[in-house]
């Protein structure tokens, strides 16, 4: 039998690792970023075309490449990181491994330009497809020029794979945010469609997320920083009122590499842990600097991924650092000692105080006028007015076993605790009523409903919603002072990819210059107070759903807008109002769920409120 196992050739070998390297533009924008500061860039230009799929070009200043070394840098593991396997655990820079260009070269076609300071001319080399085109001397700049042209274009099953502008353009920003924050003392700038996105100049960190994230972010950074001999923590964190509902604007950078770990993403959480609701994620940008031989960056290539020696230490410095990063800059409410008599403070000379410390005390005794007067003790006295408040039972409802109740205490904290019964009016056909703001139950012929009325109108509008967005027939209410808001560039492209289908919904949004929109008009049947505050509330929603579900478009925008737009715990409704809502929800496909798959209802019939007293 013949020998059937050979070497690939390189054009094949290199395509195979360009589909672990390069998956789609950002990817490919990931590893030149890269290359450029290993250079010693101090300025690096972007400029992208068609979100990547036409053109990406990344120039820098830094020291450049010899003729031999810019023919040498497209072959298969050759790099000028790494001599020996030792050097493995003492790295420092971001590529090592020797595959990014050669991969980047075998689906695309790529140009490189570059130059070294103490020579005159520098290289110029063309490769399509891993085969060299052209490679002569060039005159221009010091540094190095990588152009990618029409990524995929040999491969066409993958080019097809690639998503639309707006979301290519989403996962460009994103790489570029990243590298822009790793590395705040270098310049960056980004050109889309040859319109500036971002110029960041050299500067402090605190700097560079304002100019990347936008000034509102001025007023909520949090310094933290933390010094073991283990690891350093330094870097900011938010303030918890600024808390979203996506784990996007969240960085954890070693050694100037971004990293995912969802376990030192819970040691954050975890010191938040109190302070904020438990859909809502912190922002933060955090870097660790660690000894490189506690740690390994060759996990996938990537390189997003590290392994830690010792995680748990890791997980308690972070969670320290943060901790006493919220408590030193008075973000968690501290105690109020100014009113104990163990201090030296005459609280007692001062009136105002005196009067406060009194009325404190009246509210946590029994010692009010009303108790001192009464013969019988606060308990007895407590005990009385239940017996009271039965007695008023009895003569309210002699022969109406159907009748209502609901029960009002007295408003004035000084008067003993007494409740007393009120009927409620009732129709023939039945009574609905609130209970903790939270619950409406209906009344039946066989028993009662209890309907959890956040999660029913959330049902009920999620199934408007998408008959509107499958129709297009949302109504829309215009806008009396029409708001403008500005977005990050990557909620700027979100929103001009889903544009349709906001105007599906009701929402009447145009482009108004560089990353900003105008809300003309909002959906018609939404009670609306903020036009601004409800769309950007509804990106949020719309990206926490894309983070955490695997929906389409329509979906997770009629649960987006159901989720922010619903009724909520503690909303007060009339009755007329609890019936439309009992009604519109029984007129639902699906009204016994809601969008989370939990109960809209519960259904209380006569037998089991019998089987409660034993009948």
């Amino acid at each position: 039998m013949s020998d059937i196992i050979q070497l690939l050739p390189d054009a094949i070998a290199n395509q195979i690792a360009a589909g672990e390297v390069v998956q789609r533009p950002a990817s490919a924008l990931k590893e030149l970023l890269e290359n450029a500061v290993d250079a010693g860039a101090t300025q690096v230009q972007v400029v992208v075309k068609e979100s990547g799929k036409q053109l990406i070009q990344v120039i820098d200043n830094g020291k450049g490449m010899s003729a031999t070394d810019a023919r040498m840098s497209f072959e298969r593991h050759a790099t000028s990181k790494i001599r020996s396997s030792a050097d493995l655990f003492s790295i420092r820079t971001f590529g090592f491994r020797g595959e990014a260009l050669a991969s980047i070269a075998a689906v695309a076609q790529v140009e490189l330009k570059t130059r070294q300071a103490e020579s005159e001319l520098g290289t110029l080399i063309q490769i399509e497809g891993s085969e060299v085109k052209k490679q002569e001397p060039f005159a221009g700049n010091i540094g190095t020029s990588v152009s990618m042209k029409n990524l995929f274009f040999n491969v066409p099953a993958r080019r097809n794979f690639l998503k639309s502008n707006p979301v290519e353009m989403r996962h460009i920003v994103d790489e570029f945010q990243r590298v822009a924050l790793s590395y705040s003392e270098i310049g960056f700038t980004l050109f889309q469609q040859d319109l500036e996105v971002y110029s960041l100049t050299p500067g402090k960190l605190s700097h560079r997320i304002v100019g990347i994230f936008g000034k509102n972010y001025q007023g909520q950074l949090v310094p933290c920083e933390e010094l073991t001999p283990h690891v350093n923590v330094k870097g900011y964190i938010g303030k918890p009122e600024n808390a979203k509902k996506t784990r996007g604007e969240q960085f954890f950078f070693v050694n100037n590499r971004f990293i995912k770990s969802s376990y030192l993403n819970h040691a954050v959480s975890s010191a938040f842990e109190g302070l904020l609701q438990p859909d809502q994620h912190p922002f933060y940008v955090l870097f660790l600097e660690i000894d490189p031989s506690h740690i390994d960056i060759n996990v996938h290539p990537t390189k997003t991924e590290i392994k830690f020696d010792d995680e748990r230490t890791i997980y308690a410095v972070i969670r320290s650092a943060v901790k006493q990063a919220l408590g030193a800059h008075h973000v968690v409410p501290s105690l109020d000692f100014s009113l104990d008599v163990n201090f030296n403070e005459k609280w007692d000379k001062d009136p105002e105080k005196k009067a406060q410390v009194d009325r404190e005390y009246s509210y946590k005794s029994f010692n009010t006028p009303e108790f001192k007067q009464a013969s019988t003790s606060g308990w007895e006295k407590l005990f009385e007015g239940t017996q009271q408040g039965t007695r008023n039972i009895n003569r309210a409802t002699p022969s109406d076993e159907t009748e209502v109740l609901t029960f009002e205490s007295r408003a004035n904290p000084d008067e003993a605790t007494e409740f007393i019964p009120r009927p409620t009016e009732t129709e023939s056909t039945g009574a609905t009523f609130q209970v903790e703001l939270s619950y409406v139950v209906a009344q039946m012929s066989a028993g009662f409903l209890i309907i959890d009325q956040q999660t029913a109108h959330e049902r009920i509008l999620y199934e408007r919603y998408l008959r509107q967005l499958k129709l297009a027939q949302g109504t829309s209410q215009q806008c009396l002072f029409p708001p403008t808001i500005n977005l990050g560039p990557s909620d700027f492209a979100l929103v001009m990819d889903i544009m349709p289908e906001l105007h599906s919904l009701g929402f009447m949004v145009s482009e108004f210059g560089k990353d900003t929109v105008l809300i003309q008009g909002v959906p018609a049947d939404i009670q609306v107070k903020n036009e601004k505050e409800l769309f950007e509330g509804l990106l949020e929603q719309y990206k926490h759903f894309k983070s955490e579900l695997s929906l389409d478009t329509r979906e997770n925008l009629a649960r987006s807008l159901a989720r922010k737009s619903s009724l909520k715990k503690g909303q007060k409704m009339n009755s007329q109002e609890m019936e439309t809502l009992v009604g519109q929800l029984f007129a639902c496909q699906t009204p016994n769920y809601g969008m989370g798959g939990n109960k809209t209802f519960v259904k209380l019939d006569l037998s089991s409120i019998h089987s409660f007293f034993g009948k």
